[in-house]
């Protein structure tokens, strides 16, 4: 057997056991991680139609979706036009069950297994002002024929996506990819300063929810398609910096839609709470197994000794971005510069955010999700599912997640409601033109009418003056 098949039959041993361990492995939460949320979710797992909510505190105000899903959010057109295109969407249908149904075994296919013959790519690096680079990863096949174009010019739309913090590229990322770019998408992957083979060029790192790199990016691109609907994707922790973008620049972030795939809302009470063990152990080598290539490099400002034994996800990000030798802040300070939802009320955008009540790594969602962000802000919505794991959401082979499909129909949805909104005003624009040219005739005909009487009593009277 090749060392590759070695380990992908280790791999699979593993998940075999975790599944058959997950009633007992417990999380930081008080509770089995990926056990759901509602009293007696055990007795109804088998129950994907049922139609109700997966969370207790999002039942009360939460639209029913076939598949057992709800859609949360505030009453208002744009939602009731999301809400159609939702129940008519084939990939919330309830599928026959598979082996990978289990929370764990999601969220570890789509992090664990190697990643299959992906999309072609074309990187480009993008040079920033303070001299840093990131890497913008353009989809360029393979060519699909028979491409279905997503806007009413004929030009294709820019799907940018953002991969965890981790800076992992994973399956569902390229699974992602490859259907938007057979949707009539073009699509780009944005990595992060030393991410993912991108050189890190200078001792700076790009802290969680810190979007100064990615808005040099979204300038970059509609540069060169500065005609073409730009849409957002985050996955995971990457949610973060997506979010801060979007809230920084408001209605200037020239994002036509976004969607989050189980985002990280909470980011400091995920930090402090700490991860499942097999979670955080496994994210926390990752990171210092692609930073270890930087060691000597960051050595002028990072404590690397410190970055190198830290024992959890918080030590590590304190050590790299708080423990700093120049410019050493407080905890507190970073979360104050770094919290994705600190700006945002400012969100102009609709967020379609889709979580699992099973997640493993962001836990319950009656503990990590902000109920009231998407009870009382018009643009955000929550796609609540009672089982996909950590951006998992998988369906039996060779369908691609149905979280990929929801995202799309869900983006085109948008693009059909906004094109609508365009008409309409349109007409209303072209109505008041068309009445206020009436009105606006009659005025002047009174007004030449008055101001030629004038001008008569004017000139008679100079003319009796000059007599």
């Amino acid at each position: 057997m090749p060392p590759w098949g070695a380990a992908f039959a280790l791999i699979l041993a593993v998940l075999a056991l975790l599944r058959l361990l997950s009633p007992r492995l417990r999380g930081p939460w008080g509770r089995a991680v990926g056990e759901g949320t509602l009293p007696g979710a055990q007795d109804r797992d088998d129950e994907e139609a049922d139609g109700g909510a997966p969370g207790d505190q999002f039942s009360d105000r939460s639209e029913p979706l076939p598949g057992g899903c709800s859609l949360v959010c505030k009453p208002s057109a744009l939602a009731q036009c999301l809400l159609r295109a939702l129940r008519r969407s084939a990939a919330l249908e309830p599928g026959p069950r598979s082996w990978l149904s289990g929370p764990h075994l999601q969220t570890l296919c789509h992090f664990v297994l190697p990643v299959a013959p992906g999309p072609e790519l074309a990187r480009e690096y993008l040079q920033l002002a303070d001299d840093g680079l990131v890497a913008l990863d353009w989809v360029v096949g393979p060519c699909v024929r028979g491409r279905r174009i997503t806007s009413a010019g004929g030009l294709p739309a820019v799907l940018l996506v953002i991969p965890n913090a981790w800076g992992r590229l994973t399956r569902n990322v390229l699974g992602l990819c490859l259907l938007a770019l057979e949707r009539g998408y073009y699509p780009v992957i944005f990595h992060r300063r030393g991410h993912h083979g991108c050189p890190l060029v200078s001792p700076r790192l790009q802290p969680f929810g810190d979007p100064s790199d990615l808005k040099e990016a979204v300038t970059y691109i509609r540069f060169r398609h500065p005609a073409a609907p730009l849409f957002a994707v985050s996955e995971g922790s990457g949610s973060a910096l997506l979010l801060s973008y979007l809230g920084e620049c408001g209605s200037s972030s020239y994002v036509t839609g976004a969607a989050c795939i189980s985002p990280v809302l909470r980011c400091r009470e995920w930090f402090e709470t700490g991860l499942p063990w097999p979670y955080e152990r496994g994210f926390l080598i990752h990171q210092k197994i692609a930073l270890s290539r930087y060691a000597t490099a960051l050595e002028d400002t990072v404590d690397t000794s410190r970055l190198f034994r830290s024992r959890s996800l918080r030590e590590f990000e304190e050590a790299l971005f708080c423990h700093t030798k120049s410019f050493p802040i407080s905890w507190d300070t970073y979360w104050d510069r770094n919290d994705p939802l600190r700006d945002v009320d400012e969100a102009a955008v609709p967020v379609l955010c889709i979580c699992s009540a099973d997640d493993p790594v962001c836990g319950p969602p009656d503990h990590t999700l902000t109920t009231e962000l998407f009870h009382s802000n018009p643009y955000f919505f929550l796609l609540l599912s009672r089982h996909g794991g950590h951006c998992g959401f998988l369906r039996q082979e060779p369908l691609p997640a149905w979280s990929h499909e929801v995202i799309l129909e869900s983006f085109r949805a948008l693009t059909e409601f906004f094109r609508m909104e365009e008409r309409m005003k349109g007409l209303s624009r072209h109505r008041a033109s068309f009445l206020g040219g009436r009105r606006r005739g009659g005025a002047l005909q009174r007004r030449e009418v008055a101001s030629s009487s004038n001008l008569e009593e004017i000139f008679s009277w100079k003319r009796s003056y000059t007599r």
